[in-house]
């Protein structure tokens, strides 16, 4: 974050002022230190609402991050990997731009592809001689 700008991609910077921090106190095992210091962070971020965003660009995170983003419009991200509140915001930080950008990231659509026919034949062979194997094993009939 450079002057209170985070730059996401070429085509979108966020102010630092659209996001939100709270720092909570960590879960899990731990001492004393643990259990006094506010080091796990919650970053939010208001997708819906921010001025950051294009409308194709708001479209294309809501859908794409839509497991994530709460009925408000807002992106949550919660960070408390470290004992430390400042690596955890940075950390959160930096989700955030990789969250963010691989959502905005132009996907290339699929193209349908067929099997050569030679694979075709190669497992239509295949099919059959499997099926012969098979056909041998059943009951022996004495000739008559």
């Amino acid at each position: 974050m450079d002057d209170g700008i985070l730059r996401i991609n070429d085509a979108l910077t966020i102010s630092e002022s659209e996001l939100s921090w709270r720092a909570t106190r960590s879960g899990g095992p731990g001492g004393q230190h643990v259990n006094t210091s506010a080091t796990r962070v919650e970053l939010t971020w208001d997708v819906a609402g921010s001025p950051a965003l294009e409308d194709e660009q708001r479209e294309r995170i809501m859908s794409r991050l839509r497991n994530r983003i709460d009925g408000r419009g807002v992106l949550r991200i919660v960070e408390g990997g470290s004992r430390s509140q400042h690596q955890n915001r940075e950390a959160a930080t930096a989700r955030l731009v990789t969250l963010v950008a691989g959502a905005l990231e132009q996907r290339k659509p699929r193209r349908r592809t067929r099997p050569p026919p030679k694979v075709k034949e190669q497992r239509l062979r295949d099919k059959k001689r499997r099926g012969e194997t098979k056909k041998l094993r059943g009951p022996v009939v004495p000739d008559e």
